[in-house]
């Protein structure tokens, strides 16, 4: 069984920096398309960054020079790190995963595995 637990996420002020994990159990590690996506107050969920089983990463283009997603494969964890952060970053931000090495392509509805969420709060 494939679970995905997230962490690291919080409540800081704009400018601030937080450094979200996600946990991967299971064998869908490795060769697999990975992503971290966030849901804002009122808003619909959206990609933030993705990286593939290659380290090819991808980024929205509001968080580019920001954000960096990162894996540790022998821990079998994703991170993204965010770095000034500004109140239109607040939101749920979930990782999400699916069995396919290469992200190219890829719509939200294609990941299969998805983490529960962590809140990441910034204010103003």
């Amino acid at each position: 069984q494939v679970q995905l637990v997230e962490s690291g996420g919080g409540s800081v002020q704009a400018g601030g920096s937080l450094r979200l994990s996600c946990a991967v159990s299971g064998s869908v590690y490795r060769g697999t398309c990975m992503g971290w996506f966030r849901q804002g107050p009122g808003k619909e969920r959206e990609e933030v960054a993705r990286i593939s089983s290659d380290g090819t990463t991808v980024y929205t283009d509001s968080v580019k020079g920001r954000f960096t997603i990162a894996k540790d494969n022998p821990k079998n964890t994703l991170y993204l790190q965010l770095n000034s952060l500004k109140p239109e970053d607040t939101a749920m931000y979930s990782c999400a995963a699916v069995a396919k090495p290469s992200c190219s392509g890829l719509s939200i509805g294609e990941y299969k595995y998805w983490g529960q969420g962590t809140q990441v709060t910034v204010s103003s």
